[in-house]
């Protein structure tokens, strides 16, 4: 193998060392209420690398945790970052919207604790689930923060639901006797509106009847990998469970084909066809006439009488050295597509449906950046997210220096193993 097509991993590691125990670059102050999310791709990453033992000291490590731990509300649930804490006596039943619990925050902080070896017993669990459940919209989707009077705010995109199904997953682990008293979501609703999120293309879009996206897309599937509706068979591909009301075979249909040779923007007006497409790009035709929003058609009937993807799009040849993956349609690769789509078809067994090692020359040789950590399109610097989900997606297929990754959690396997293994979460405890 060339030093070009291998995996630098001292480069990697550095990388998110820096990432850790260094200021971040200033174009990361915009971010600065998700610190939550980026401290998890940081010790996540170096998770991946094996790199934790080797360069966090014990004393370290406690401070990590303990920090997450700063971030958790009062009432139950964790906010984004500590800058909006004003002091514990002075907060009340009106001014706690202005320091609220943060639904992908609470779930990221949940996985770092767990990726760092903590065993949550100083998580507010009761109060967590029941923060939750006031989380949840009548359609069964999930907001982001409770405002004022106790109004759900933020949009109702299937983001929120993964991180929501992923929190309900870690705290109510198999103990049912201990919350048999703190009210659990609405799982049915929750499955119905990720169902109706299902576009007639195959992919999961950010609301019912809109655009598919591939990151949209591992949101749902992973929603429901989390209240257990997809069963691993862990037998031969294609042998995995998934709800009837899915369409399986158009959904692996269309994570395969968001593979792409297209791998940087076309010059203006070059190598464009008569239509003003261009040669590569995949297009799907659309129906003459839009569906009149009255109509009465079933999802199932209307996705049938759409057109077949597969005889209206123009995927690159099998002989392509290196290929990455957009998240729609008429979009070139993104380094976070390859585990958003590959984190997908791990889900559901079927990872077999595309070509890997192209995947791999695009993100080793084309997005791996010479001092660590992977950008998001070709010759673009390193950030975070697309080094993280980077590494992850090489992890699906087994690279060597990177742990197993489980396409669930988006973390090691070793890290859902020790969630797993915990005796509250196993249910061993309360027996004892």
């Amino acid at each position: 193998m060339t030093e070009a097509g291998a995996l630098r991993k001292d480069h990697q590691i550095k990388y998110f060392l820096r990432c850790l125990k260094t200021f971040l670059p200033h174009q990361y102050t915009s971010n600065d209420s998700s610190r939550m999310t980026l401290a998890f791709f940081t010790v996540a990453g170096l998770d991946l690398l094996d790199a934790l033992d080797g360069n966090l000291s014990p004393a370290e490590r406690n401070g990590y945790i303990d920090w997450v731990y700063h971030c958790q509300v009062p009432s139950g649930g964790f906010r984004g970052f500590s800058g909006t804490i004003f002091g514990e006596s002075k907060r009340n039943s009106e001014n706690a919207c202005w320091d609220a619990a943060n639904v992908p925050a609470t779930f990221f902080a949940l996985m770092t604790l767990i990726v760092l070896g903590d065993d949550l017993r100083r998580v507010k669990r009761k109060e967590c689930l029941s923060w939750l459940h006031k989380m949840q919209r009548p359609d069964g989707s999930f907001g982001e923060v409770l405002g004022t009077e106790g109004k759900i705010e933020g949009s109702n995109d299937l983001r929120f639901c993964c991180c929501a199904a992923g929190v309900r997953y870690v705290l109510r682990g198999k103990d049912a006797e201990y919350l048999r008293d703190v009210e659990d979501i609405d799982v049915d609703r929750l499955v119905s509106h990720v169902r109706l999120c299902q576009s007639y293309d195959g992919g999961f879009s950010v609301s019912p009847m809109t655009e598919s996206h591939a990151g949209l897309t591992y949101c749902a599937l992973a929603s429901l990998s989390f209240v257990g509706c997809i069963q691993d068979t862990n037998t031969s591909p294609g042998l995995v469970a998934v709800p009837k009301q899915i369409h399986f075979e158009e959904l692996t249909r269309w994570l395969a084909w968001r593979q792409t040779t297209e791998l940087d923007e076309p010059e203006e007006d070059e190598g464009k066809t008569g239509d003003g497409n261009h040669p590569e790009t995949q297009i799907v035709s659309k129906p003459d006439q839009p569906e009149d929003p009255r109509s009465t058609r079933s999802v199932d009937e209307k996705i049938s009488s759409l057109p077949d993807i597969s005889t209206t799009s123009q995927r690159p040849s099998e002989d392509f050295r290196w290929a990455g993956f957009n998240g729609r349609l008429n979009k070139i690769a993104d380094t976070c597509y390859s585990f958003w789509v590959t984190g997908t078809l791990g889900i559901l067994d079927q990872l077999h449906v595309i070509n890997a090692e192209a995947n791999r020359r695009y993100l080793l040789e084309k997005t791996q950046h010479l001092i660590g950590g992977f950008g998001k399109c070709v010759g673009e610097p390193p950030d975070l997210l697309h080094s993280y989900l980077g590494l992850a997606s090489l992890a699906l297929f087994d690279e060597a220096g990177i742990a197993s990754v489980d396409p669930t959690f988006c973390t090691s396997k070793r890290a859902r193993h020790h969630l797993e293994t915990l005796p509250w979460w196993t249910g061993e405890e309360s027996k004892s």
